[in-house]
């Protein structure tokens, strides 16, 4: 039997907030989706003046960051023509993601979860989720 770690409502409160804070820093209302290991929602907030369009957007971003176990971006980089996960992003009823702005989350070697942002650029996006990956970090060490 494998023991594993598993996010908590209280921990994705911690990281909701940070990430809500840091997009309020950049002046950029974002949707903000935290998923556990599986890629289930815990929770979901969408800021007043955030996109519906990216509502889905997040979505996915937290769901691909935490059942692929890597972030949207690097996706993103090996999903083009040539490259060995070209199409990657039809698969899962299209809920895969290769845009920037899904991070893991990950409590030593376990995947415990994934955060997505959307309705910035893709790097204003991936700015928010970081803030949350690290209040966690910093939540979890304490």
């Amino acid at each position: 039997m494998k023991m594993v770690p598993r996010l908590t409502l209280a921990d994705a409160q911690v990281i909701m907030q940070a990430c809500v804070r840091k997009a309020k820093e950049i002046n950029v209302d974002m949707d903000i989706s935290i998923t556990d290991d599986a890629g289930h929602m815990i929770m979901f907030q969408r800021m007043d003046g955030a996109r519906i369009t990216s509502i889905d957007i997040a979505m996915g971003k937290s769901f691909t960051a935490s059942a692929a176990r890597k972030s949207t971006r690097s996706y993103g980089e090996v999903s083009v023509p040539g490259k060995p996960a070209f199409g990657i992003n039809t698969s899962n009823q299209g809920r895969f993601s290769i845009v920037a702005g899904g991070l893991p989350l990950f409590l030593h070697e376990h995947i415990i979860g994934g955060i997505g942002c959307s309705s910035g650029t893709p790097d204003q996006d991936e700015v928010v989720a970081q803030a949350g990956v690290d209040a966690f970090q910093a939540y979890v060490i304490n």
